[in-house]
């Protein structure tokens, strides 16, 4: 049964799309989701998709860059070279362009966006809050599937996706909640999309999660190059390594392989707009 790698960054990966995809399909993964963090990486994202059929983009600004936009990355961390304050006007610009690239046909998603409270400290959280709600709006505007980057800001996620009315589909990328949290967004319709660290020995909350979520919201990535799952963990990662993550959910439900496989195929093309 084909499926979909939901969610990767093959612009973060070493080798060709070329290899990374050729890789992917021996393995079953025949397509793949090309996600942008930034602007390059959605201009990229969108590019990628133009060129290969077995490519989707999304494009956003990660909830990390939009504080680095407003208040400067001094220290370059994100891979762009230091960089000073520019100001709301800064991110408006940013978030203008990330408007019309959610325009094109092979971008199906506005994302990765949402909150972080790991790496963001209290002093970018209305940067990031704001970025997130011009998202929301975005993804509503053009028809497009809302990608949710969600780390330590459960709660605060939630929050916005009700003051501003969720989109037609959603997608929590790399799901990272309690079972409390698994059955929230199911509730909301929200598709929840496991990565490799569902394999890890210390996970049983997320795999718990992944118990109470149900078969026909489940979507599987790899995030590559991180969170390679096991037994490569520590590796860098890619689209190749879907069927591991795959075969451990299908363990957690219960569930034969091809029963999970199919599902997520299913699903993938329901969140995406494609089914």
């Amino acid at each position: 049964m084909p499926v979909t790698d939901s969610h990767t960054h093959l612009d973060m990966q070493s080798g060709t799309v070329e290899a990374a995809l050729a890789a992917a399909a021996a393995v079953g993964v025949t397509r793949v989701v090309q996600v942008g963090c930034d602007l390059a990486g959605s201009r990229w994202a969108a590019e990628t998709a133009a060129a290969h059929e077995s490519v989707w983009a999304t494009v956003a600004l990660h909830p990390n860059e939009a504080p680095r936009i407003v208040l400067g990355d001094p220290d370059g961390w994100s891979r762009q070279g230091a960089r000073v304050p520019g100001g709301d006007a800064a991110l408006d610009a940013a978030l203008d362009e990330i408007d019309a690239l959610a325009a094109l046909p092979q971008v199906r998603g506005v994302g990765e966006t949402g909150l972080d409270h790991f790496r963001t400290g209290p002093e970018g959280r209305a940067a990031q809050e704001r970025s997130f709600r011009r998202h929301i709006a975005i993804a509503k505007r053009h028809g497009k599937t809302l990608v949710i980057h969600d780390r330590d800001a459960h709660e605060d996620v939630l929050r916005v996706l009700a003051d501003e009315g969720a989109p037609e589909r959603v997608v929590f990328h790399c799901f990272s909640g309690d079972a409390a949290m698994a059955r929230t967004c199911a509730e909301n319709g929200y598709f929840l999309s496991f990565a490799g660290n569902v394999t890890f020995k210390n996970a049983q909350p997320l795999r718990d999660a992944l118990a109470v979520a149900p078969l026909d919201l489940l979507l599987v990535e790899t995030d590559a190059p991180f969170l390679t799952p096991v037994p490569y963990r520590g590796r860098p990662g890619g689209p190749y390594l879907i069927p591991l993550t795959l075969r451990a959910m299908a363990q957690v439900k219960g569930v034969p392989e091809d029963t999970m496989a199919e599902a997520v195929a299913a699903n993938t093309d329901r969140a995406f707009g494609a089914g």
